[in-house]
């Protein structure tokens, strides 16, 4: 048998992806493609050209590249994301087209102007492990680039590539990733504005994240009980957890004029916090101080930290009636832990609820605990479907104890209302609401909750008011907000917009998928919406419109019967 020279070659390797490319079709299949043709032509070949290098092959929503060196690979796909997030400027944000792009220098096999080996498939595996609008590069790219250039790199340590034997270790390039959070520069609201970033976890012990996490969490919610300030949302600085990016550009994405770091070790029953206070737009530290305690005094030093910050950007403030802390440490840590899961799905809500159930047990007392528990039950039977019963009851009895427990706490006071609403308790929702506002003015999920109750009552402008508030407030929101944005939208009869809410990326796929049904009936294009209306049944096998219509608590009679018809125009069943 005649032996068979391979043609074999070093090379750097890029690959490139659409992220949400199945988004970008669904809702809009000629436009996405028209977009992304004029985009390879303008944006894509002149800069590999630019760069010697050469496209091997476009792959739907992919692209294979091949350059001579990773310098010349990474200038590349560093100027395609600038291009790219340029071009984004002139589009609505949910038609933006976001890369990820993975870079690998390895060996390849060349066949025709294909090319294949474990180089390219390396490159492909690190582009799943990008960050929309960033690039991830191998170590082997890594060493490439030492000493050329000034960029900054983010170690990520060994990763295990699917199909590829041996670890790799990988590598983000920061300042691009920074690109794809930056956004659009908001603009600044007219009081101090403020967002606080997560604590760094000095102990380097993920263990030891959950203390961080609520130290951070706690400071944001005390900090957005003062009137004087405008305090973004921990969702959205928790976008930024982990990477070393510039504050004025966080500022920038955020809408805000300070940003507040810290870091915490707590060890042998002692805990050492260092915050600053800095000013992203004047560039320099309004504030900084250490502070070295007994860790049964760390919410003591976050009532310290946050007076010192309010007095730094508003003044001395009258003092606000305190929230009731946790008696035991446990028992935080716990509720911390849950208060990422319980909303996440019917299952991460059953292990958040057997956390707080240990909280419970530890202290009895601890008001968070219930609140979180009175959601769980709330959820349980108002959007998962379960039994109303004894889920209802178990919710008003937790909402009302928390209360009970801690009148201070403005977020109890959005739970109980949110619960009286599900049991057409309008005039005590409304009442206990407005208490929660004046406690907390800048809490987001509160406004999000008031357009929840605005659509049930039958006032779909407050209600799209009130998410947009929240949605300020809270600029990289969870796929609840988007939820009750698109149900605002619906009930408002604006189903073009209702759509393009439901397709986010943040919402698409949930339960909320039953108000896109509804919506895309509504504008007749019943071939989409009968195929929604599968994909909903999926996950929701025992739904029925006479079911749904009995149980949801709508005020009005005709913004519920609105509902019902869509569902029916899309088949839901009943």
């Amino acid at each position: 048998m005649a032996h068979v020279r391979l043609n074999r070659r070093l090379a750097a390797i890029a690959v490139a992806d659409v992220v949400g490319y199945s988004r970008l079709m669904e809702s809009d299949e000629a436009g996405t493609l028209a977009l992304l043709k004029e985009r390879r032509k303008t944006v894509l070949e002149p800069i590999v050209r630019g760069h010697e290098g050469r496209i091997v092959k476009v792959m739907g929503d992919g692209v294979l590249m091949e350059f001579a060196s990773a310098v010349n690979a990474v200038a590349a796909a560093i100027e395609l994301q600038e291009r790219m997030a340029e071009a984004n400027t002139h589009l609505h944000e949910d038609g933006h087209i976001l890369l990820r792009i993975g870079i690998n220098l390895g060996d390849i096999i060349g066949e025709g102007t294909d090319v294949y080996g474990d180089g390219v498939n390396v490159a492909a595996r690190l582009e799943a492990l990008a960050e929309p609008g960033g690039i991830c590069v191998s170590s082997k790219v890594r060493e490439e680039l030492r000493g050329k250039g000034n960029r900054v790199f983010e170690d990520m340590g060994e990763v295990q590539l699917k199909n590829i034997a041996n670890p790799v270790r990988a590598f983000k390039i920061v300042d691009v990733v920074s690109q794809a959070f930056a956004g659009a520069s908001l603009p600044l609201p007219d009081k101090p504005s403020i967002a606080v970033l997560p604590f760094t976890n000095m102990n380097g012990d993920a263990e030891q994240d959950v203390f961080t996490d609520g130290l951070t969490e706690d400071l944001i919610t005390d900090l957005s009980r003062n009137a004087g300030l405008f305090v973004i949302a921990r969702h959205s600085t928790f976008a930024y957890k982990g990477k070393a990016l510039d504050v004025r550009l966080i500022a920038r994405s955020l809408g805000v004029r300070y940003v507040l770091e810290g870091s915490a070790r707590r060890a042998a029953g002692r805990v050492r916090i260092n915050v600053q206070l800095i000013d992203a737009i004047g560039g320099d530290h309004r504030w900084a101080d250490r502070f070295d305690r007994d860790l049964k005094d760390i919410f003591a030093v976050q009532d310290e930290v946050t007076a010192k910050i309010v007095e730094a950007l508003v003044g001395r403030l009258t003092a606000l009636p305190m929230r009731i802390r946790p008696k035991s440490m446990g028992a935080y840590d716990l509720c911390v832990r849950a208060r990422k899961l319980h909303d996440n799905s019917p299952q991460a809500s059953r292990e958040a609820h057997l956390l707080l159930q240990q909280a419970i047990v530890l202290d009895p007392g601890y008001a968070e605990a219930h609140r979180w528990l009175a959601l769980i039950h709330l959820f349980r039977w108002g959007l998962w479907g379960e039994p109303m019963e004894p889920n209802r009851q178990l919710a008003v009895s937790a909402a009302e104890k928390a209360v009970t427990l801690d009148p201070n706490d403005a977020n109890n006071h959005w739970i109980l209302a949110h619960v009286f609403a599900y049991e057409r308790r309008w005039a005590e929702s409304n009442a206990v609401a407005e208490t929660a506002r004046k406690l907390d003015p800048n809490n987001a999920d509160g406004f999000t909750i008031l357009s929840d109750i605005s659509v049930l009552t039958g006032r779909p402008n407050e209600a799209i008011a009130h998410i947009q508030t929240a949605l300020r407030l809270n600029p990289h929101a969870t796929g609840w907000y988007y939820w009750a944005l698109g149900q605002a939208q619906y009930a408002a009869r604006q189903y073009d917009l209702a759509v393009e809410t439901l397709r986010r990326e943040e919402t698409y796929g949930t339960g909320s998928r039953r108000i896109l049904v509804a919506s895309l009936a509504q504008l007749g294009r019943m071939d989409e919406a009968r195929r929604e209306a599968e994909l909903f049944m999926v996950g929701n096998p025992h739904f029925t419109n006479s079911y749904w219509a009995a149980v949801q608590p709508f005020q009005d009679g005709a913004t519920l019967a609105h509902f019902v018809d869509g569902y029916r125009k899309a088949g839901l069943p009943g």
